[in-house]
């Protein structure tokens, strides 16, 4: 009896984070304040209902099920890394390096420093530091 509660209370609480991350990926008006929605809101509400469904296999049927632990711990490394490259994306297509504030070193925002540029600016820094 226990456990049929708290497995619902589970559903119930996935079912709210991935009504609100819906809800907030349809009406939010930026790109920027979008990418919240899906990366905590609904990754919440997936990764409730997949506990609510290792918590039924473990204390319903009787046996412990590792595929939903796995999607959960993959779901958890993902869905940052998602968000994190839809927002260098967006970052790319609207903004030039100019638009962005001054970063108060010599070198450029990391997001548009290429490689090429950064050894080229850690070889300057390196050649001007004296060694002991």
């Amino acid at each position: 009896m226990l456990i049929d509660i708290l497995i619902s209370v589970f559903l119930v609480i996935s079912g709210i984070f991935g009504l609100v991350g819906s809800f907030g990926l349809i009406k939010l008006p930026d790109p920027m304040m979008r990418l919240h929605a899906p990366t905590k809101a609904t990754t919440l509400g997936v990764g409730g209902a997949l506990i609510a469904s290792m918590l039924y296999f473990y204390f319903v049927v009787g046996n412990f099920s590792f595929h939903e632990l796995m999607i959960t711990l993959f779901l958890f490394l993902t869905a940052p890394i998602t968000g994190h490259f839809i927002a260098k994306t967006h970052l790319h297509l609207l903004h030039k390096p100019a638009d962005l504030p001054p970063t108060g070193t010599d070198r450029p925002w990391a997001s548009y420093e290429s490689d090429a540029e950064r050894q080229r600016i850690e070889a300057e820094q390196a050649a001007e530091t004296p060694r002991a």
